[in-house]
């Protein structure tokens, strides 16, 4: 037996050796992977901080030279066309001046699917199932430079982040910094050019540029499909205006405030309209083969769907503002918080909703600075005011240094000149065609009229910015999709370094000066039953109910005035009281003062007693 026991020893020794010896390797190579896997996720988080902490310094210098613009009283470049700049020379860097460093496999895994790319790719490598994502598509010429691709692809945020990060402080903060006064004066015109204004923008645009494309067809500059429904879209996206650069110089000049208001209104409705105008147009499905053709029935349904997501905003946006908690005024650190997160979540529900988050943040802004507003208290109002106003300059700002950046980074652009320069001539006339004819309808209604100066510096004040970059970025998917957006980059671009330089010396050229005119009938009708009525139901702010409601309906108005409401009632008495008192005093004083006169002798004080007068006051 032991003769066999050593025999059977020796044979299996050499097949444990090498099973140790495979098992070893297998350890070894499994240690290295995992090192290789450890490298490459410390490799991607610091790539990750740097490309964050680009977009900080891009901020920090762009504040620097709003400093310095300031001091020197620049106002042909607006810190938007500066921070567009400041992009432009980053993107430039990050696209020729750095080598992509290389931590990735130089032979990937590559397979070819008959259908779509799907969102989620599971991968059977040597018994190991790993999960890929979609990141993209990469261009054909630069198909073997994966790591210069995926460099620039880590710069390039998701367009998710605009509309749910970005956005909401900019369209919010519009609307809580809204100038009241003005903007009602104004609603009936500011409603007209945005709701009607924006609808002619958007076909004449929309039939322009579908004539360009079959241009490009007949010359065969277009390699890929552009719908009729893709032309409406641009005209969509591209009819939403931003004239900040413009509004900041009115600003700065005290120009005339109804101006201000018409340009300012137009462009807040504008976006809130462009936007869900965008939305009904990819909503519109004819049923049948020509599904890209026009169909009456698709019509009116998209044209449904427009009111529907639009008056659905505006309700849920307007009833979040009322709402109102007032038991927290005595911890403002807790108001503004749960203010900034009422506010914010208003833009959330309405896009979980299937709703436009634009619309309704904008209009929780209006009613929240109306309403809620006079609920807080005082350091609270203080603090929610420059929170939103610093999140509206640096979100705008990152914006459009984001604007300056895409232009290199983005790695699918379409430049079409053909394409570009049918866009820049149908902007403008799609401009005129929404300004000129509207006021001349408007004037006829209008006791003041919107004199032909400033028909023509709203003309020229039709800037395009932040919304119609996001609507363009949101969908890059196509070939069509892909040559808006470079449009869309380029036209962001001219207009706001263009226009915008050029508002100070086109105000002057048209003698635009700061005027101020009576409230309209509409307005002052409005501010009557919202100050009498709607104020002291809502706010602590306004007259009591008992003393605006008719008689019969003290309980009514017991029970719908908030104690507060009188408080504050009977605050305001008392300052009235004892200013009148202390008017009162002083012209005692005053005649005690005087002498009066003889008869034939002038009714005038003495030169000590006026001196002596004059210092006490």
């Amino acid at each position: 037996m032991e003769p066999l026991r050593r025999a059977a020893l020796e044979t299996m020794m050499p097949v444990w050796i090498l099973l140790n010896t495979v098992s070893g390797m297998k350890a070894v190579d499994d240690a290295m992977e995992e090192l290789a896997t450890e490298k490459e996720a410390e490799e991607s988080h610091r790539q990750d901080s740097v490309n964050l902490l680009t977009f900080i310094l891009l901020l920090t210098l762009t504040i620097l030279t709003i400093w310095l613009f300031k001091h020197r009283r620049v106002r042909f470049l607006h810190e938007t066309g500066l921070a567009m700049i400041y992009g432009l020379l980053v993107g430039v860097i990050l696209r020729y001046g750095i080598p992509a460093t290389s931590y990735h496999n130089q032979t990937p895994p590559s397979c070819s699917l008959k259908e779509g790319p799907t969102t989620t790719l599971l991968l059977n490598v040597s018994g190991k199932f790993f999960e890929y994502t979609l990141k993209g598509e990469i261009n054909l010429k630069e198909i073997h430079n994966v790591e210069q691709n995926d460099m620039l692809r880590k710069v390039t945020f998701d367009p998710e982040v605009f509309f749910n990060i970005l956005l909401p402080p900019i369209i919010f903060h519009a609307g809580y910094s809204l100038k009241k006064r003005h903007f009602f004066r104004n609603l009936g015109s500011i409603i007209t050019y945005a709701f009607l204004g924006t609808a002619i923008s958007c076909f004449v645009i929309g039939n322009l540029m579908y004539g360009v494309v079959k241009l490009m067809q007949v010359v065969g500059q277009l390699t890929d499909k552009f719908y009729y429904t893709d032309c409406l879209f641009f005209g969509a996206i591209i009819s939403a205006t931003d004239p900040v650069t413009v509004l900041a110089i009115f600003n700065e000049l005290h120009a005339d405030g109804d101006l201000y208001a018409l340009l300012f209104g137009e462009s807040v409705m504008n976006d809130a309209v462009a936007i869900v105008l965008s939305s009904s147009i990819v909503a519109y499905q004819p049923s049948g083969a020509n599904t890209h053709m026009f169909d009456a029935s698709a019509f009116f349904k998209s044209v449904g769907v427009f009111l529907g997501i639009f008056s659905g905003s505006f309700v849920m946006g307007a009833a979040t503002g009322v709402v109102t908690f007032t038991k927290l005024h005595c911890f403002p650190l807790l108001e503004t918080a749960l203010f900034f997160l009422m506010s914010w979540s208003t833009f959330l529900l309405a896009e979980a909703c299937g709703f436009t988050g634009v619309v309704a943040v904008l209009f929780c802004g209006i009613t929240q600075a109306h309403y809620t507003y006079n609920n807080l208290s005082e350091e609270s109002t203080k603090r929610t005011k420059q929170l939103f106003e610093v999140l509206h300059f640096l979100a705008e700002n990152f914006i459009f240094s984001y604007m300056g950046l895409a232009l290199f980074t983005f790695q699918n652009h379409i430049f079409s000149p053909i394409f570009i320069i049918g866009a820049f001539l149908s902007i403008f006339i799609g401009r005129a065609f929404n300004i000129y004819p509207l006021s001349f309808l408007l004037n006829l209604g209008r006791r003041h009229k919107i004199k032909g100066n400033f028909q023509h510096m709203m003309m020229f004040a039709g800037l395009r910015g932040a919304m119609a970059f996001a609507l363009a970025i949101r969908d890059t998917a196509t070939y069509a999709r892909q040559m808006m957006f470079t449009t869309t980059l380029l036209i962001v671009f001219f207009t706001v370094w263009v226009f915008g330089g050029g508002t100070t010396p086109m105000l002057s050229w048209l003698h635009i000066s700061k005027t101020k005119q009576e409230s309209a009938w509409l307005f002052r009708l409005w501010y009557t039953f919202d100050h009498n009525y709607l104020k002291p139901i809502l706010t602590h702010s306004g007259p009591p109910l008992t003393s605006t409601l008719p008689s019969y309906c003290g309980p009514l108005a017991s029970c719908l005035t908030s104690p507060q409401a009188y408080e504050v009632s009977v605050h305001m008495l008392k300052i009235q009281c004892a200013h009148t008192k202390h008017t009162v005093t002083l012209l005692h004083d005053w005649f005690s003062l005087c002498s009066y006169p003889e008869p034939g002798a002038s009714g005038r004080c003495s030169v000590n007693t006026e001196g002596s007068l004059s210092g006490e006051l």
